[in-house]
């Protein structure tokens, strides 16, 4: 059985080697989908009877580890020094520093990095975190897989 959790967050980011318009600051209103598998938990009296995982579960682990450290800050390239020395100049200004171009490939494979040992088989229903979608507008996404 497969679920999915669907959070958002804004936050800012650029492409420093772009062709095109996102080498700019900018930002995005980014979407992360959360997909889970394993067995429909069947245990008696279990919190989490007939569910893969508690939905709200899914979404306290994404948003603690994802979600809240990303949203509202810029989310830059270490390599992009020039950046890093203007965010570093802000006072109290929230940057999260990446050692990869911030590209939603990127970003859906950092995620997945980040959550995958978080999601355990709690339940004894081979719980694992099977896919991580992140829009980076309504029309463009990526996904990183396990």
């Amino acid at each position: 059985m497969q679920i999915t959790r669907r959070l958002e967050f804004d936050a800012g980011h650029r492409i420093p080697n772009h062709r095109s318009q996102c080498r700019h600051l900018h930002g995005h209103r980014y979407v992360l989908e959360i997909t889970l598998t394993g067995d429909v938990v069947r245990q008696d009296g279990s919190p989490a009877e007939g569910m893969v995982m508690d939905f709200s579960e899914v979404k306290e682990i994404a948003k603690a580890h994802v979600v809240d450290p990303w949203d509202h800050a810029f989310l830059a390239y270490r390599g992009d020094q020039a950046v890093v020395e203007f965010l570093a100049s802000l006072p109290d200004h929230k940057t999260v520093l990446l050692d990869s171009i911030p590209t939603a490939e990127n970003l859906a494979r950092e995620a997945f990095t980040i959550l995958a040992p978080l999601y355990r088989d709690s339940y004894g229903n081979h719980l694992t975190l099977e896919r991580v979608r992140l829009y980076e507008t309504p029309n463009c996404w990526a996904d990183a897989t396990a």
